[in-house]
C-alpha cells in the first residue's frame, strides 16, 4: 500500500494568505487577475480551495466569500482579504467576481449554477453532486448552453495531471479492460483538515445507528455520491455500456465505507472504501485487461502533495507517469481559469450528465438492496485492506 506521510503534507503558512482588509482588498484588487467568489466557507472551501488558490497566484485572486454563517464568512474571507456576505445574490451582483465555485450543501447546487450562469460569471465549479437527479441536470445543460457559461464539476481526478497523463498514454486499453478496481483507505476528513488548516465552523456530525435499514441506505448513497464519485467519471472511461449497470453485492464498513460489486455491460467493477483511525491513507485506481493494466495511486482528499503516479503494464513492460507538480484541485482551478480566459474546452453537457446518471444509477441500486435484504452493515472490526 503506498502512502503520504506526513513530511509530504502541503500545511500552508501565514505569508500564504493576505491579512489585509476588505476594504484594502477592494483598492488592491488587479484587473490583470481574474476575481473568485465562493458559495459556502465550509471544510472543503477552508482546506482544499484556498490553499490551491494561493498557489495560483499569478492567475486567480479570491474577492468574496458567502456563508450562512456570518462570523465563519466574515473570518474565512478575512484570511484571503476578500468581500464577504450571507447573501448568495450579493456574492453573484458583485463585479469583482469573475468564477464562481459552489462548495454549499448538495441540496442547493442545481439552483445555485443555474443563478450563476444567469449572472452573467465566466465559470462556474460546481462540487460534486452538480444536482440531485436528472430533471436538473438537464435545466443545468439547457442555461449552461443558453448562457455561454461553461461549467465543470469537482471531481478532481478528472483534472489530475497523472490521469490525463495516462489518458495520453493507454493506446487501446479501453477497449480491452475487464475488471475495474477503485480502493480507497482514509482517516476521517478532519484530521486531513486540521493538518491543511485551522478550520473555523465545523458541524459536528450526529451519531446514526448503523443498524438501522434507513441509515444503511442513506450511508450507501452517501457514500457513492460523496466519495465514489470522484472515481466514477474514471470508471465511465472504461465502461461504453454504463447504462446497464447491475449492483451484484453492497455493504456499509463501519464507521465510514463500502463494499458494492457491479457490472457495467461486461465490465466488472469493484468500489471499495474505508475511512477509519489509520494514519497511511491509500486511494488506487485500476483498470485490467488480458494483455494491458492501468494503476494510478492518487494523492488522498485535502492532501496538497503534488500529483497521482500512473503505471501502465503491457508485455512485460512498465510505464509511469508522474509525480507531477500539481493536483487535481489546482488542475480544476487551472481549467477555471482557462475557460474564463477564453481558451480550453469545457467538459461536454452530455458528460456531465451521464457522469451524474451513473452515479446515480450505482447509489439506487445499492440502496435497494437494503429494501430486498440483500446488504447489511459488516461488522464492527472489519477492516477493508486496499
Amino acid at each position: 500500500m503506498s502512502g503520504v506521510t506526513r513530511s509530504q503534507l502541503r500545511i500552508p503558512q501565514s505569508s500564504d494568505y493576505k491579512e489585509v482588509s476588505n476594504l484594502s482588498n477592494q483598492a488592491q484588487a488587479s484587473p490583470a487577475l481574474l476575481g473568485v467568489g465562493i458559495l459556502g466557507a465550509g471544510p472543503a472551501t477552508q482546506a482544499i480551495h484556498l490553499p490551491s488558490l494561493a498557489r495560483l497566484g499569478d492567475l486567480l485572486e479570491v474577492r468574496h466569500i458567502m456563508d450562512v454563517d456570518p462570523a465563519v464568512a466574515e473570518t474565512v474571507a478575512g484570511r484571503v482579504g476578500a468581500n464577504f456576505s450571507t447573501s448568495m445574490d450579493e456574492l453573484l451582483a458583485d463585479p469583482a467576481v469573475d468564477i464562481v465555485a459552489i462548495c454549499s450543501p448538495h441540496q442547493f447546487h442545481a439552483a445555485q449554477v443555474i443563478a450563476s450562469c444567469r449572472a452573467g460569471k465566466k465559470a462556474v465549479l460546481c462540487e460534486k453532486p452538480f444536482a440531485m437527479n436528472g430533471e436538473e441536470a438537464a435545466r443545468i445543460s439547457a442555461v449552461s448552453a443558453e448562457t455561454g457559461v461553461p461549467i465543470i464539476v469537482g471531481a478532481m481526478h478528472t483534472f489530475d495531471p497523472g490521469w490525463l497523463a495516462a489518458e495520453e498514454a493507454w493506446e487501446d486499453l479501453p477497449e480491452h479492460v475487464h475488471t475495474i478496481r477503485s480502493s480507497i483507505v482514509l482517516p476521517p476528513n478532519p484530521r486531513f483538515e486540521d493538518f491543511a488548516t485551522e478550520i473555523v465552523g465545523r458541524v459536528p456530525v450526529p451519531g446514526r445507528d448503523s443498524t438501522d435499514p434507513d441509515v444503511i441506505k442513506a450511508m450507501l448513497t452517501g457514500g457513492v455520491m460523496g466519495l465514489a464519485i470522484h472515481d466514477l467519471p474514471l470508471v465511465r472511461r472504461f465502461t461504453p455500456d454504463f447504462e446497464a449497470v447491475e449492483v451484484l453485492h453492497a455493504e456499509i464498513v463501519r464507521p465510514f465505507g463500502y463494499v458494492i460489486s457491479l457490472r457495467a455491460g461486461n465490465v466488472s467493477i469493484e468500489l471499495r472504501a474505508a475511512m477509519n483511525a489509520t494514519w497511511e491513507p491509500s486511494w488506487v485506481f485500476e483498470a485490467i485487461g488480458d494483455d494491458a493494466a492501468l494503476k494510478i495511486d492518487f494523492t488522498p482528499s485535502y492532501v496538497h502533495a503534488g500529483s497521482a503516479t500512473a503505471r501502465i503494464r503491457r508485455a512485460g513492460r512498465t510505464t509511469v507517469l508522474g509525480p507531477f507538480g500539481h493536483n487535481g484541485y489546482e488542475g480544476e482551478w487551472r481549467k477555471l481559469a482557462e475557460l474564463a480566459s477564453g481558451t480550453g474546452q469545457a467538459p461536454s453537457a452530455e458528460t456531465l450528465i451521464h457522469d451524474l446518471e451513473f452515479a446515480l444509477s450505482i447509489a439506487e441500486a445499492a440502496a435497494r438492496r437494503v429494501d430486498t435484504g440483500r446488504t447489511a452493515g459488516t461488522p464492527a472490526d472489519e477492516e477493508i485492506n486496499a
